[in-house]
Order: C-alpha cells, then sequence, then structure tokens
C-alpha cells in the first residue's frame, strides 16, 4: 500500500525537522522519516555532549516555526561575548610587530542583548519534533529506515524497512554527512580530512553560569569553552559546560585513554588561564573533521539540505546554522512554486534554491577554512597576517562588528577581512 504525500523528508534531525515544520505550516502534506525513535528529554540528566551555537538568525527562524518556546522551556544558554585569541608564538616572532593576540566581540556593541545561544542538539531536535507534532499536515515514522528511491516522470517512490512505501512530488534528503538518499540520487562529493580530529568534553566547573563563550588558538588546533547552564541542587555552587580540543589523530587518542582526573589535569595545563576550575568530567567523544560539498544539490525529484549538501570545519559552530539557511530558502522557493502551478521538482525550481545556497555556503567554508589554516600553523607569513588581523579587528570596532554580525546571521555578506585573508590561501577557491 502506498501513502501519498506532497513531500517526503528523510532525515529528523535538527534541520529536517524544522523543514518538516515550515513545509506543513504553508499547508503541504509531509512525511518525515527516520530511523532512529523519536528523542526525548530528562531535566535531570546530563547534557548531551553534543551542542551547537545557534545564532541570531537561527532564533528568528526557529522562533517562527514556533520551536524556541520549547527550547527556552528545557535548557538554553544565551552568550553576550565571544573571545578569540592567538597562542601560538613563532620562533621568529620577536621580528613580527607587537600587535594584540586578542578580540572580543560584545552583544552590547552591536545593540543586541546577546550573540546567540548554546543549545544541545537534542533539545534543539526535540523541540522541532514537538513542533512538528503540532502540524496536522505532517506525518512523522520514526523507527523506518530507507531501502530505496524510485523516480518516475511524475513522482518519486519512497521504499521503507517496514515494507510501506511513500509517493512524493519532491525528496528531501536531511540524512546527513553520510546521506543514503545522496547515494541513491547518484549525487558525489568532494572531500577534504582535515588533520585533526576534535574532542568534546563535558565538564562540571565552580561557579556561576558564563555569558561567554571562547576559542584559542594553538599550533597543534584550537580550544574552546562554550558555558552550558547551572549543575542544579545535587552540584551546588557549579555549571556545565562543553569544551572542544582539536589535535593530531595520535594526541586525541591518548587524551581519550587517560581516566577522568587525569584528564582533568592535562585540561587545566593545557587551556588558557580563563577556563574556570574544573570540578567533573562528565563525558568525552571524538570524532574527525572533514569538509565536505555536494556536487550537485538535485538529481530529478531529490534536493539535499544541511550536511547531506555541505559538512564544514566545526570551527566556530556554523554547521547547523548553515542547514537552516537551506531549509529556509527551500521552504520559501516551494511555497513560490506551488503559489506559480509549478512541479515542485521542476529542474528551474531546484535550480533556484542551489543557485542561492551553494555560494552561501561556500563562503562560510571559505570564512572557515580560512581561519582554519591562517591559526593552524606556524608558516611566518601567515603568523604575520593574523596578528595583523587580530590586531586590525581589535583597533576597529567597525570591522570587528561585521564580522560578529556575519557570524550572527543578521549580515549576508563575508567580510572583507575575510574574503582577503582568505584569498592569500590556496586550494580554497576550489571549494
Amino acid at each position: 500500500m502506498t501513502q501519498a504525500f506532497d513531500i517526503v523528508i528523510v532525515g529528523a534531525g535538527m534541520v529536517g525537522a524544522a523543514l518538516a515544520t515550515g513545509l506543513g505550516r504553508e499547508g503541504f502534506s509531509v512525511a518525515m522519516v527516520d530511523r532512529a525513535p523519536a528523542p526525548g528529554f530528562d531535566p535531570d540528566s546530563a547534557p548531551d555532549i553534543r551542542v551547537s551555537a545557534l545564532s541570531a538568525g537561527s532564533e528568528r527562524y526557529l522562533q517562527s516555526l514556533g520551536a524556541w518556546d520549547h527550547i527556552l522551556g528545557m535548557r538554553a544558554t544565551p552568550y553576550r561575548r565571544l573571545a578569540v585569541w592567538d597562542e601560538t608564538r613563532h620562533p621568529l616572532s620577536n621580528l613580527l610587530p607587537r600587535t594584540s593576540n586578542q578580540v572580543e566581540f560584545d552583544a552590547a556593541g552591536l545593540n543586541a542583548s546577546h550573540l546567540g545561544h548554546i543549545v544541545e542538539n537534542s533539545v534543539t531536535q526535540q523541540s522541532l519534533w514537538q513542533a512538528a507534532e503540532a502540524e496536522p499536515s505532517v506525518t512523522i515514522l520514526a523507527g523506518n529506515g530507507v531501502t530505496g528511491i524510485t523516480q518516475t516522470g511524475e513522482l518519486a517512490i519512497v521504499a521503507l524497512e517496514s515494507g510501506a512505501q511513500l509517493s512524493a512530488t519532491l525528496v528531501i534528503g536531511a540524512d546527513g554527512a553520510q546521506s543514503r538518499v545522496r547515494d541513491m540520487a547518484g549525487i558525489g562529493v568532494t572531500r577534504n580530512q582535515y588533520g585533526q580530529q576534535a574532542m568534546i568534553i563535558s565538564v562540571r566547573y565552580q561557579g556561576p553560569v558564563q555569558d561567554i563563550t571562547w576559542q584559542g588558538f594553538y599550533p597543534s588546533g584550537p580550544r574552546a569553552f562554550l558555558p552550558l547552564y547551572a549543575a542544579g541542587s545535587d552540584h551546588p555552587g557549579e555549571s556545565r559546560a562543553s569544551l572542544v580540543w582539536y589535535d593530531s589523530p595520535e594526541e586525541i587518542a591518548r587524551l581519550k585513554s587517560l581516566n577522568n582526573a587525569s584528564l582533568m589535569a592535562e585540561i587545566q595545563q593545557a587551556f588558557p588561564a580563563e577556563l574556570p576550575q574544573l570540578t567533573h568530567i562528565e563525558d568525552r567523544a571524538s570524532f574527525p573533521i572533514a569538509r565536505q560539498h555536494a556536487k550537485h544539490y538535485s538529481a530529478g525529484r531529490i534536493v539535499l539540505v544541511g550536511d547531506a549538501a555541505h559538512t564544514i570545519n566545526p570551527l566556530a559552530g556554523q554547521g547547523v546554522n548553515l542547514g537552516f539557511q537551506d531549509a529556509q530558502c527551500l521552504q520559501s522557493i516551494l511555497k513560490e512554486a506551488r503559489r506559480a502551478g509549478r512541479d515542485l521538482a521542476d529542474a528551474s525550481v531546484l535550480v533556484s534554491y542551489e543557485t542561492q545556497r551553494r555560494p552561501a555556503n561556500r563562503r562560510m567554508m571559505f570564512a572557515m577554512d580560512a581561519f582554519y589554516h591562517l591559526f593552524s600553523n606556524q608558516i611566518p607569513p601567515l603568523h604575520l597576517l593574523r596578528n595583523i588581523g587580530l590586531g586590525t579587528a581589535r583597533a576597529l570596532p567597525f570591522a570587528r562588528n561585521r564580522v560578529a554580525r556575519y557570524a550572527m546571521g543578521i549580515d549576508d555578506e563575508l567580510p572583507a577581512v575575510i574574503r582577503q585573508l582568505a584569498a592569500r590561501l590556496p586550494g580554497l577557491n576550489q571549494l
């Protein structure tokens, strides 16, 4: 038996669930399919080790979907300041101009109450599922994997592991970096594996919740602090945070092998003095980092969004924000196509989506790679460039605020200072 829908979304993570909710609100009949069960939330549990820095632009989008209040009702931590500094020391540093190696972005300088929120991925996903469930035209099919997609002249048929079939005018692949939908569509990717891995460590620290997130750059890679929420009555006077440590695969493997006491000692020694006094390590995980971009965003009646279309260096946590921008764009384009009486999978419709989103995604990939290459080495010309760049950003509030507004999703244009620095790096124009 085949169930008919306007759109089938494969992947019910943050981006897939957001798009299902948005399309449901526009009156499309949507099936959202995911092999995983519905996400849950336990207010007494330790935080999800996976967190994202949701920009102001993403916050507005989630508000429009009716999900933001759900998030605030669970757990979300606003940050009002963002600090970046360079801790690398090149042997020739005495010959370089003496400039400040730290820049701080402050919401007050942007006439904003905050720069963004640090939110656990499971909290964002749970909130979006609640919003999707509230839409009568959205059907959630949890615990169902996709075994195949067949395209005809007018429809796509999605076969599920349960044996059921779904028909739709359009299939949206929102099933992550290892997208099976992308593979089924025959869409290839360009991929660049970085030499580092990222280790995420959930910790408790002494003191109140901080309102600043910071990132220090070292020759071996960045180290970051993302504040979360007060630890609760079981741990009075303590707060929770997520730490990010980039390093070589060998060093990350060594760190993962340590017991909690030894790892805590390594963190306190390796992280800057700005790190609060840690009291407990709650969880840890590591993953390789890669930049990946689909060669096309669509093929026939299949279109890709989020990590299925692109992954970027997780520096600054912009990945999910780009995915939400994909969802907003595709939702708007499909709404207009229906209003005009056009086939949702018409080539011109899907080309319009890619024409808008590919350049924007490339710009953010460009920026993140620029920062990565500028700060993760000790090559003298690049060391000079980053010192000049940080000194300029500190001295020129206007330039500093342009960078912040771009990261927050307020401005769409990549700041000129980043374009100029990135243009000096080889290979970035191949993104």
